[in-house]
């Protein structure tokens, strides 16, 4: 992915990603740095330290010399084919939680949540990287290690805001976790393929699971939150119970919901997601998606660790699904949208 000569974080990620505008902020760089030589400020890794050169933080990057097609082979031991629009998978499903409680605070069929929860139950891990809201902070992204029922339950519905996950690692590490999912964004994901790649086993070892989230882009909390629904349409934020996004974005408040136009939420969006086309993280073990149905969720099973691990869900009862056929609208909408993001990366990358 990076030539063998050892490089510095100013010649590489300082040079051609953050200057450039496309630092996707997954924090991966300040992670695996050996030397400690970054850190996070202001959404960008910035080096407090003198760079020792030694490349690793370029070969983590998700947007430094990307070859999906290298990390395919890795992941799936083939590269994807030009009719596979959103990446290698071994089968498609509609599911939903089959608990109320999950059902209660879900954002579409909380399929997510109910296999965490399976795989805590069943001990297949003792935790899971997710992300909750922060509190005193409506709707604001908190990444933790979830390690009981009401940690991961407390996590549940989608943040459109992002949330620094892979930071979570360090937690994780410290607390000697040897079974550990991950849930996150495509860049995340493809992160922390990078990593295990690069055989970084002390932050990828106890990875047994990747769980993907679709990703058209995340918003800028101050942009949308503060300046658009707040400063603009007037709304005590402590109001805003839920926010979603469909053909337009819905702002569930307590006692009444307010619609969005969508071109005008984007300008919110954070700049640096129209440089990733990846839409359904094509990556992950399991990749879960929304694509407008209500009360279900669509997963890709990608890998043969996450379909085994879907299919013992289903067999033990948490979850319910349904096959494929009966939701043609939505993977016709998952193929409309991969193609959309990709093109726009492409476009972002050739200007």
């Amino acid at each position: 992915m990076v030539d063998s000569v050892k490089v510095s974080f100013e010649d590489t990620l300082s040079k051609c990603v953050v200057n450039m505008g496309k630092c996707v902020a997954c924090d991966a760089c300040v992670v695996v740095c050996p030397f400690h030589c970054l850190e996070y400020i202001d959404e960008k890794p910035f080096l407090v330290k003198t760079c020792r050169a030694c490349g690793i933080c370029a070969k983590v990057c998700p947007q430094y010399k990307l070859s999906m097609f290298e990390i395919e082979n890795f992941v799936f031991g083939r590269e994807r084919r030009a009719n596979e629009v959103f990446g290698i998978y071994r089968r498609l499903a509609i599911a939903k939680a089959v608990d109320n409680k999950i059902l209660e605070v879900c954002q579409d069929g909380g399929a997510v949540t109910a296999l965490l929860l399976f795989g805590l139950k069943k001990r297949i891990i003792d935790g899971a990287i997710v992300t909750k809201t922060k509190e005193g902070k409506p709707l604001y992204p908190h990444s933790r290690l979830a390690k009981t029922y009401e940690e991961i339950l407390q996590s549940a519905g989608t943040k459109y805001f992002f949330s620094h996950n892979i930071l979570t690692l360090a937690d994780m590490i410290k607390q000697k976790k040897t079974n550990v999912a991950f849930v996150g964004t495509p860049c995340q994901i493809c992160a922390i393929r990078k990593m295990q790649i690069m055989g970084l086993k002390k932050y990828v070892a106890p990875l047994k699971l990747l769980i993907g989230l679709a990703c058209s882009e995340c918003f800028e909390y101050e942009g949308l939150m503060e300046k658009l629904i707040h400063g603009k349409l007037g709304v005590d934020l402590n109001r805003v119970k839920r926010i979603s996004v469909k053909d337009k974005m819905t702002v569930t408040l307590d006692s009444e919901t307010l619609s969005i136009p969508l071109a005008e939420a984007k300008q919110h969006a954070r700049k640096a997601c129209s440089f990733c086309g990846d839409f359904s993280s094509e990556l992950a073990d399991i990749s879960v998606c929304g694509l407008g149905l209500k009360g279900w969720s669509f997963v890709i099973l990608r890998t043969e660790k996450g379909e085994n691990f879907f299919s013992r869900a289903e067999k033990a009862g948490a979850i319910s699904s349904k096959n494929i056929d009966v939701e043609l609208n939505a993977l016709n909408l998952l193929n409309k949208l991969s193609k959309k993001k990709r093109q726009i990366a492409g476009k972002g990358q050739n200007e």
